[in-house]
């Protein structure tokens, strides 16, 4: 539940003006609680309880935000960059108001579901090591993936820096003849294969760069990579890349509930 606080504060969280250009505005009487002209912007208020207008339109009063992103490639998960087009660019200026940020990363050149939101509790237990939240990717990956690299996944792969992965989930989806932009996009001679793969790896750390260097361990290079699902929280197919929705509630609460948060009231 929302806590109470100033109208003007209320209202410049939302995006309806600075608090001096709120304080004017209730001045002129366009501000109402409960139906009554607001004669003080320093009233406070319970917008969990009480009904806020701005001129005659009824002001919904958040101070969380949970967004599902489909990410596209030449975008980087952070909120801010002086060079590089972020996340956050992606954003409406109305969903940029409660400063959501990237709950993890993407590479640059990685697509698929980023959550973005301003609950730092929620971030700090989804990205926890301890956690070991599952996310789950599919790939094409040049090279003929086979048992061997599920059964060495399952075991756990060594990686260029000498760290081991934990116990990873590999399932071979589908095959198909490489291309020569396949070869050519691997960029190595000693990745050359007549086989692409396509398939889905679990994952419960996230290591720079984990998926890449985990079938590199084993002698293949990840062509694309898509993430599909971070914990209960499944991509939604329906978002084009670039394309963003808040979450339901429901998905709020499997998220809460996957690492058990208690709802504040």
């Amino acid at each position: 539940m929302a806590k109470k606080l100033r109208i003007d504060k209320l209202l410049a969280h939302m995006g309806l003006g600075t608090r001096s250009e709120i304080k004017k505005a209730v001045k002129q009487g366009k501000v109402t609680v409960d139906g009554k002209v607001a004669k003080d912007s320093g009233l406070i208020v319970d917008p969990a309880v009480q009904a806020v207008a701005y001129e005659g339109e009824p002001v919904v009063y958040r101070d969380v935000v949970y967004l599902m992103l489909n990410k596209p490639q030449g975008v980087i998960s952070a909120t801010e960059d002086g060079r590089e087009r972020t996340v956050i660019d992606l954003l409406e200026p109305d969903d940029r108001l409660l400063q959501p940020f990237p709950v993890g990363r993407l590479d640059k050149d990685t697509v698929g579901l980023l959550l973005l939101t301003n609950d730092g509790q929620l971030a700090h237990e989804l990205l926890s090591p301890r956690k070991h939240v599952d996310k789950t990717y599919e790939a094409w990956v040049l090279g003929d993936v086979g048992s061997d690299d599920a059964d060495a996944f399952a075991s756990g792969v060594e990686l260029d820096d000498g760290y081991v992965t934990m116990p990873a989930e590999l399932t071979i989806l589908e095959k198909a003849e490489a291309t020569d932009m396949d070869r050519e996009q691997a960029g190595d001679e000693k990745f050359a294969s007549p086989i692409r793969s396509l398939i889905r790896l679990t994952i419960r750390e996230g290591k720079f760069h984990q998926v890449k260097r985990m079938f590199e361990s084993v002698g293949k290079k990840v062509l694309t990579l898509k993430r599909i699902s971070m914990g209960p929280l499944l991509l939604d197919e329906g978002l084009e890349q670039g394309q963003y929705r808040e979450l339901t509630e429901d998905e709020v609460e499997l998220l809460r509930a996957h690492r058990g948060i208690v709802k504040t009231k």
